[in-house]
């Protein structure tokens, strides 16, 4: 695969505490004051956009470049020599007086993740820290978690539309990827609807999960959703045609091209502009318009082969995703191989260690992996 990618964004360090095997049908079963738990390992990867989508390119065949911020620190120290087992710590900006991101995530069984987050560096990354030779030859620019970027979100994503501008005009296709926000925070109080209407015209490919695409664009769904839920997983109770399709429409219309909104378990929502639309995009990646224009599709999950944790999975499925775009895959397959690689995540602590490279999720698929 010849065609370069930049995976840039949001990088920390994940720190999952493995439960012991239990499964819980609320918090309070497991989590109490003054409760003593014995936990297993603790298991340490990197994490954040840059290091899922932009490792996980890489280790599914894409020529990858990483660009991220993190501090002068150990934990920072920690991410670089993770990174170099991929030979990938050259595009890190090292930031002296700042803190190295990272989470702590909970991931108890039968209940969806918690984390506990510090954005850290990534707060302070800017479009400057894109350098015009880094976007050089670049075929994608995949740009992630931007909710969790102070510098992104401020001033209704002025800075975001600075970066996602300087990118297109070196000629390069963009992704971007969101994350889910506490509507208590900073991030979660910004006005994303008018971000998005900003910055989805310079987007290619938009690849936000449902949950965060409907608390940006339309709150009083979002809560009507977890009224729904009742407290359990909010994609559980989604329907796409009444649920999606609305949210889906509000994105093509404010300059989509390509969306794929990420449904958990269920799987995804894949929505395209008309062929004419995509024939820009589609001439620089090598796309068939014809192929691609006006489709709309949604995509079963894989039955993964055991579940230990989501974490990373959406941001593998859109790495598996973006890879075969690339490679020159139609629609269809790419959504094949999106969703077989979100099912490989599920299966492993972390991000990276489930999936392995294109050629062999293929072959998983060809020999008849069923779907939920």
């Amino acid at each position: 695969m010849k065609k370069k990618v930049i995976a840039a964004g949001h990088i920390c360090l994940d720190i999952t505490p493995v439960f012991p095997e239990m499964k819980a049908e609320s918090l309070d079963q497991v989590l109490s004051p003054g409760k003593l738990l014995q936990m297993d390992r603790a298991d340490v990867h990197t994490g954040g956009a840059v290091a899922n989508t932009g490792l996980a390119m890489k280790k599914l065949g894409a020529d990858v470049r990483l660009a991220g911020k993190i501090g002068k620190d150990a934990f920072g120290e920690l991410i670089l020599n993770i990174l170099k087992k991929y030979d990938a710590q050259e595009g890190m900006t090292v930031s002296e007086g700042e803190s190295t991101s990272y989470s702590v995530i909970l991931a108890v069984p039968g209940i969806d993740r918690i984390f506990l987050h510090n954005p850290g560096a990534n707060d302070s990354f800017c479009a400057d820290d894109i350098q015009d030779e880094l976007l050089k030859d670049a075929a994608l620019f995949h740009f992630g978690y931007p909710p969790l970027m102070r510098s992104m979100y401020q001033n209704d994503g002025q800075e975001l539309v600075k970066l996602l501008q300087k990118v297109k005009r070196a000629g390069t296709a963009v992704s971007l990827d969101m994350a889910a926000v506490d509507p208590g925070s900073e991030p979660g109080r910004a006005d994303w609807k008018t971000i998005l209407e900003k910055t989805l015209p310079f987007v290619d490919f938009f690849v936000p999960s449902a949950e965060e695409l409907c608390y940006m664009l339309d709150r009083e769904r979002f809560y009507q959703w977890q009224e729904r839920a009742r407290g359990g997983d909010v994609t559980q109770i989604l329907d796409p045609e009444e649920d999606i399709r609305p949210l889906a429409e509000m994105c093509m219309d404010m300059g989509c091209q390509i969306l794929l909104i990420k449904c958990g378990a269920p799987g995804m929502y894949f929505k395209t502009a008309d062929s004419r639309h995509l024939e820009p995009l589609c001439s620089s990646l090598e796309m068939d318009p014809a192929l691609w224009g006006g489709r709309e599709i949604f995509e079963r999950s894989y039955i993964p082969e055991r579940i230990l944790s989501g974490t990373g999975a959406g941001d593998t499925s859109i790495a598996a995703f973006l890879t075969a775009v690339l490679k020159g895959c139609g629609p269809e397959e790419c959504l094949h191989l999106a969703a077989a690689a979100g099912a490989s995540c599920v299966a492993e602590y972390d991000a990276l260690s489930g999936i392995g490279t294109l050629r062999e999720l293929e072959e998983k698929i060809n020999r008849g992996w069923k779907k939920i």
